[in-house]
């Protein structure tokens, strides 16, 4: 049945008119991705509304019969949980008013159907602390006042008139966005969300005019990546660095307190949902703070925090081959993750109740003095192949291939994670996982060589072949100086501790050929173990070879720096010797005082060195 040729519209019928529209905006990824100026030029919400209206489209997959008002309360949950982005929460809070409207009613009738979207206007108004005119919110407004009046000037209206008609104003509003917002009007665009929602609109239309749904679009299948609009001004540049996302659940959440303890962490506030449910979306320098801010009103779940200075620089200023992204348990220092344009998808802490996203939320030393502090042992767990895979589609609409580097896999699920997410992603052929079989400094190492290589030009297939020889000679070792913390976390019985504090040795851990990890050596003494320590790593380096080294220090840098000097005496021919924090992967099993050294060798080809350098 043509619901169009009717006046009203059941759940069925609206279901198939919502496919239509969210798989039209779906579609237009990389077009609304390209014409992203507002609020923020960071060229991602084609991605965010793909990913948040994704989570809506399978709910209703899964529903076979559409009771038109549960339909919608499932549907508007699934926006909350799923939304990405400042615009997805918009979008979000649009079907939770729209939801409630709706409430047990089993059809919409033009007038009530007017009423629902009239009230989804006002909760996305609503949700934004400072609301815009020429944003999506005009023309949500444009679109419920015209479906309004149509309604009140014809009650038995048919519902393809009215949603074609509505279309026109939509339409009109969007063109009209340039002329209410000026930093639009500079870019000689219309706004990226606003377009998104009218593209809803239209696929609403359509459906309900034809009667065709809409075919998912075959986004994996787009060879042309439109640049990104190269612009920017006072308007549209956030001075915080996170998009930082997180829901909040309670009996009953004060939502204007919530607001106001939020406005001055960030900009571009956007509280969507219910008294029950919170979707906070804000642009801050510091996640853990608005985490704080949220605990305060209900239980955390789904924290999520992207630097958006390296997306931007990624989008707007990289002449990169590829992208290149890891995980948190790679320890790269600050200066080549700018350098390299390296991304990271963080893994999450947990000390007791209270979490973190590892290097975003919370700092190495941060994390070193709560292990020493905190009567809970952290636990860390590796990202979620849903935090993969929104990064992946990030990158992979703006670049031909993206390669990712993870943590062993036989110390941890990450590897898998991401590789599932790359084949559920949008772009599955294009993305590209490399199991490092290391942790630390030496998986820190093989990612800092593919964005070199990324960097220099080299093909993603090159550089896939480069990896695969240097993964088995890059070798990892550990100094773990205090072994309270691995008793702590279950990794060694209380007896071993026991044994080597009574015989004053301290072990030597080496990440094996195959990605586990084992014990090397145990050092006797405990004065001169920094120089025991090197001379053990120099006995790894074959005679004459050139090696590169990375060395990661748990809040001991004076150590760091001699263990330096002594591998620098200990071994013939290093070019390239770096130091950065040891981050919580192998710091939560190490804890302060932990030395953990890479060494890779050298690449002598000299077309790859002139390449790179």
């Amino acid at each position: 049945m043509n619901s169009g040729q009717y006046s009203h519209i059941d759940g069925d019928e609206l279901a198939n008119a919502l496919v239509s529209g969210f798989r039209c905006v779906i579609a237009q990824q990389e077009h609304l991705n390209h014409i992203n100026v507002f609020p923020v030029a960071d060229s991602d919400t084609g991605t965010n509304l793909s990913l948040s209206l994704g989570s809506a489209l399978a709910v209703i997959d899964n529903s076979e019969e559409k009771h038109l008002g549960p339909m919608l309360a499932s549907l508007a949950d699934a926006l909350l949980d799923g939304a990405r982005g400042n615009s997805g929460a918009i979008f979000a809070q649009f079907f939770q008013g729209f939801s409630d409207s709706a409430g047990e009613l089993t059809h919409f009738t033009a007038y009530t159907f007017g009423k629902a979207v009239n009230l989804g206007s006002e909760y996305a108004h609503d949700a934004l602390s400072k609301p815009r005119d020429g944003t999506v919110l005009s023309v949500m407004q444009a679109f419920a006042e015209s479906v309004t009046q149509l309604a009140s000037e014809n009650s038995e209206v048919e519902f393809a008139d009215v949603i074609s008609k509505a279309q026109i104003k939509v339409d009109q509003a969007l063109v009209d966005t340039p002329k209410q917002l000026n930093v639009l009007r500079k870019a000689g665009v219309v706004d990226a969300g606003a377009k998104g929602f009218a593209l809803l609109v239209g696929g609403m239309s359509d459906y309900l005019r034809d009667g065709i749904i809409e075919p998912m679009p075959a986004i994996s299948l787009l060879d042309e990546i439109e640049a990104p609009v190269e612009f920017s001004t006072a308007d549209n540049s956030s001075q915080f660095r996170f998009c930082t996302e997180c829901l909040v659940t309670a009996s009953e959440i004060d939502r204007r307190k919530l607001r106001e303890s939020l406005a001055s962490l960030g900009d571009s506030v956007v509280l969507a949902g219910s008294k029950r449910k919170a979707k906070i979306h804000i642009h801050a320098d510091n996640p853990d703070a608005v985490f704080e801010v949220a605990r305060q009103f209900g239980e955390l779940s789904g924290e999520k925090a992207d630097d958006m200075y390296r997306q931007k620089n990624a989008t707007h200023g990289s002449s990169d081959s590829f992208a290149v992204i890891t995980d948190s348990g790679a320890d790269i220092s600050d200066e080549d993750m700018e350098r390299l344009d390296i991304h990271m998808v963080p893994c999450r802490i947990q000390f007791g109740d209270r979490g973190y996203l590892d290097k975003v939320s919370i700092s190495a030393a941060e994390f070193y003095a709560e292990l020493e502090s905190n009567s809970h042992h952290p636990t860390t767990s590796q990202p979620s192949p849903g935090d993969f895979r929104r990064q992946f589609q990030f990158l992979a609409s703006h670049f031909k291939d993206v390669l990712s580097v993870t943590l062993t896999s036989r110390a941890s699920g990450t590897y898998e994670g991401a590789r599932l997410a790359a084949k559920r992603s949008e772009a599955p052929g294009r993305i590209h996982v490399v199991d490092s079989l290391n942790v630390s400094i030496g998986q820190g190492q093989l990612t800092v060589l593919a964005a070199e290589c990324a960097a220099a030009g080299i093909s993603i297939g090159e550089t896939l072949k480069i990896l695969e020889r240097e993964v088995p000679r890059t070798k990892t070792f550990g100094l773990l100086c205090d072994l309270r913390y691995a008793v702590r976390g279950g990794r060694l019985p209380q007896w071993v501790k026991l044994i080597a504090d009574l015989m004053r040795v301290t072990p030597i851990i080496y990440v094996k050929t195959n990605g586990g990890i084992g014990l090397a050596k145990f050092l006797l003494g405990r004065r001169n173990r920094i120089s025991q320590y090197a001379k053990f790593i120099g006995s790894h380096c074959k005679d004459g070879e050139t090696v590169q080294v990375g060395i990661g220090h748990a809040i001991c840098p004076e150590d760091a720096e001699e263990l330096a000097k002594e591998l620098r005496n200990n071994i013939v021919s290093i070019n390239a010797l770096k130091i950065c924090e040891l981050g919580a992967g192998l710091g939560v099993h190490g804890g302060p005082g932990t030395l953990v050294v890479s060494i890779r060798p050298a690449i002598s080809d000299d077309n790859f060195i002139s390449r790179v350098d």
